[in-house]
């Protein structure tokens, strides 16, 4: 299994819930199955894959400024979630929204 299924999105109560690690729970070692990749709620697609290696690629060339991995990821052909060349942007929507 490479997600958590059971993430939970939001608290009992209907609030979000709080994504600090640890934070509101005390974990039971014996009660509890650690997984991998407990934060994930899915697993990642076929397009978050090859966006992931692509960075994985762009970030090993010591590339890190935002306009350089936006166009080097453009110019790899690696585009948006809806089939669009990339813009600084789109890119940092697209990373806050993953890294929820």
């Amino acid at each position: 299994m490479d997600y958590n299924p059971h993430l939970a999105s939001q608290n009992e109560d209907g609030s979000d819930a709080n994504h600090a690690a640890g934070k509101g729970k005390i974990e039971k070692p014996d009660e509890v199955e650690n997984i991998i990749n407990q934060t994930r709620s899915a697993s990642p697609t076929e397009q978050e894959n090859k966006l992931g290696d692509a960075l994985t690629e762009i970030f090993d060339a010591d590339i890190d400024q935002l306009s350089d991995v936006v166009a080097k990821l453009n110019d790899m052909g690696v585009t948006d979630f809806e089939g669009v060349a990339w813009t600084e942007e789109s890119f940092q929507v697209e990373m806050k929204r993953l890294g929820a």
